[in-house]
C-alpha cells in the first residue's frame, strides 16, 4: 500500500494542565495539520488510554496514536514514568514519544532521551510560539517522518 505524506495522523496529548491543553488544540487548529487530537490528563490515563483499561475499555473511542505529546510534571505518574511504561511495553515502544515541557533542565532532557523520547521540546512562552512549534511538528511528522499505518482499533 504507498504511503500517502499527507494523511492525517492521531496525536495524543498527555498533560494535566487544561489551558495547555486547550491552547495546543487552537494551535494545531491554527497551524492547519493534519491530525486527529485525543486528550488524557496524566500518566496513569495515559497508560490506560494505550492498554485500553479502565474507563477506556468501552465506550469512548481510543485509536492508537501516531504520536505522543508527553508533559513531564503531572500527578498520579509523572511523565518520566509513563515514557519508562512506554519503552518497555513491547506493543507500544514504537511510537514517537515527543516531550513537550515547561522544564528546562539539562537532567530532565538527558533523561527523557535515555528513557527513548524521539525529541524533548520546551512549551513556548505565547500562543504565537505554539503555533509555529504545532506547524513545526505538523511538517514533520506528517510530511516528512515515514510512520506506520495504524492497525484497526
Amino acid at each position: 500500500m504507498p504511503h500517502s505524506k499527507t494523511r492525517p495522523i492521531t496525536i495524543l496529548m498527555a498533560d494535566d494542565d487544561e489551558d495547555d491543553r486547550l491552547l495546543t488544540q487552537d494551535a494545531l487548529r491554527e497551524s492547519r495539520v493534519l491530525n486527529t487530537l485525543h486528550f488524557v490528563e496524566d500518566g496513569v490515563d495515559l497508560m490506560e488510554y494505550l492498554r485500553k483499561e479502565g474507563k477506556y475499555a468501552t465506550g469512548a473511542p481510543c485509536p492508537r496514536p501516531s504520536l505522543i505529546l508527553l508533559d513531564l510534571n503531572m500527578p498520579r505518574m509523572d511523565g518520566r514514568e509513563a515514557l519508562r511504561n512506554i519503552k518497555s511495553d513491547e506493543n507500544l515502544r514504537g511510537i514517537p514519544v515527543v516531550i513537550l515541557t515547561t522544564s528546562k533542565q539539562e537532567e530532565d532532557m538527558v533523561r527523557g532521551y535515555n528513557l527513548g523520547a524521539a525529541s524533548y521540546i520546551t512549551k513556548p512562552v505565547n500562543f504565537d510560539g505554539l503555533v509555529d512549534l504545532m506547524r513545526a511538528l505538523g511538517k514533520y511528522w506528517v510530511e516528512f517522518v515515514e510512520l506506520p499505518v495504524p492497525e484497526n482499533d
